[in-house]
This record gives C-alpha cells, sequence and structure tokens, in this order.
C-alpha cells in the first residue's frame, strides 16, 4: 500500500495489522549539495515532524513494535576514547532533529509498545554519497575531512537491513549499530586507491568553516562500539571491517 509519511490516516491504514513497523525514511543531500542553504531542511522535516506521525500512526494501528532510523553522528567528539550508547551526545541545529525523532519514537513505549531506535554509522559502500566520494577519487580530487588520526563509525549498505531484522528482537532502547572503527586516514585512502589512486587528499580547513555545522558532524573523533546490540540480538555485521572490497561495486560501474 503506498502512502506517505505525513498522511498519518494512510499510513495507520497501511500498518494495520502489522506486528512491526521499520521507519528508515531520509533524504541526504548528496556531495556539495549538503554545504547549499536549505540542503538539509527536507530531512530535518522527516525526522522532527515524520517520525512522530510514523509513531503516532503505529500507536493508533496497535502496532507492537517500532523501529527507528538514527545516527551515531550524534555522539560528542571523544577522540580516542570508546563510545557506547551511554557516552554525551552534542546536539547542534544539525544534530537536533536526529535526537528529536529517537524522543518521537518513544511514544510507542508509553503505549505499551516496544522502541528501538538504531544509531547506524556512515553508510559506506555502494550508496549515492560513496559514489560521489568515490568519482571525486578517480578524478585526484580531495575527498578527506578533519583530522586524519580520528575515529570514524561506518557500516556496510547490506548490513543495514539485517541490523533491522534483528531489531525485531531487541528491547526498548537505543542501539550503535556499525562496523569496527576506523581511522579517518584509512578510511579516505581505502576510497582512492580502489579508484585507482595510490593515496586520498584532504579538504582544506576553510571548507570545514563554509560548512559549519553540517560539516561538523562529519568530522568527530567517533570511536562506537556496537557490542549492546550484539549482545542482546545476536547481531554481528557480514562485513565487520572496512576493506577495499566494500567499494567493488563502484568499481564495476
Amino acid at each position: 500500500m503506498l502512502g506517505d509519511i505525513y498522511d498519518r490516516q494512510a499510513l495507520a491504514a497501511g500498518m494495520r495489522g502489522c506486528d512491526a513497523v521499520a521507519n528508515l525514511a531520509t533524504k541526504v543531500p548528496l556531495g556539495k549539495g549538503a554545504l547549499v542553504p536549505g540542503s538539509l531542511k527536507a530531512i530535518d522535516r522527516i525526522r522532527l515532524y515524520g517520525s512522530k506521525i510514523v509513531a503516532d500512526a503505529a500507536r493508533r494501528a496497535e502496532v507492537g513494535r517500532l523501529v527507528q532510523q538514527s545516527l551515531s553522528f550524534i555522539y560528542a567528539d571523544h577522540g580516542d576514547e570508546w563510545i557506547d550508547e551511554h557516552s554525551p551526545v552534542d546536539v547542534t541545529r544539525a544534530t537536533e532533529p536526529v535526537v528529536v525523532a529517537e524522543d518521537n519514537v518513544r511514544l510507542l513505549d508509553a503505549a505499551g509498545g516496544t522502541s528501538v531506535s538504531l544509531r547506524f554509522g556512515l553508510i559506506t559502500g555502494a550508496d549515492p554519497n560513496t559514489a560521489w566520494l568515490f568519482r571525486r577519487a578517480s578524478a585526484g580530487r580531495s575527498i578527506g575531512l578533519g583530522e586524519e588520526d580520528t575515529w570514524m563509525h561506518v557500516i556496510h549498505p547490506d548490513d543495514i537491513g539485517t541490523a533491522v531484522v534483528h531489531a525485531l528482537t531487541a528491547p526498548s532502547g537505543i542501539y550503535n549499530v556499525g562496523a569496527e572503527p576506523v581511522q579517518r586516514r584509512d578510511y579516505v585512502d581505502m576510497i582512492a586507491v580502489a579508484a585507482g589512486k595510490t593515496a586520498g587528499h584532504f579538504l582544506p580547513p576553510w571548507v570545514l568553516r563554509l560548512g559549519a555545522e553540517k560539516l561538523e558532524i562529519l568530522i568527530r573523533s567517533q570511536r562506537v562500539s556496537s557490542q549492546l546490540f550484539s549482545d542482546r540480538t545476536g547481531w554481528h555485521p557480514i562485513h565487520t571491517k572496512l576493506t577495499p572490497e566494500w567499494f567493488d561495486d563502484l568499481v564495476r560501474a
């Protein structure tokens, strides 16, 4: 059944009789488009308002479980320290909608249901944003942001689906979901090598100032652990560690 994330009535009708609902709706701006004024307007609306309507529709339809897509970007910069679900988040204008979406799905808990928010790492593989970086790297252009020795939380696209399936058995709560953390220099070099270059290049600091809060969340050092989700659901990523094989589809394209 087709519907609209902002149409509460249609959503509730479509959800009726379902045991669980997964809200993975998003609209991430691609590449340089993220720097355009208002580029986050659509995705912010999905998180601020769409997630609330989905949760309310699920409650009306008496759905027992709601899984919400979230992001680990909201954690504060922790340097080399490990991050788990109890680590502090750093709420800015760029991350507030993500936090609000997590709060919105808890409407189902109040109605006796189960809500699960999955804080995914940066999707890396055959996805539009990685493809954009791959094309830049193949042209010898810079793709790295931030300090080279800081940490990133990444996840292969294939592991998104398996995580959602395992979330169907998770207790209510918030969970980190991703592969092993990778240092930024390794991430940049791996994309560049897959694109046929010897090493990747980092963008100058003034680009970060231009992007302000939109890019600030992408340079935080986040050595994120997904151990809690594994312990509670038995989930383990198929792609446990970033390797050149993550980009095979882009090489073949």
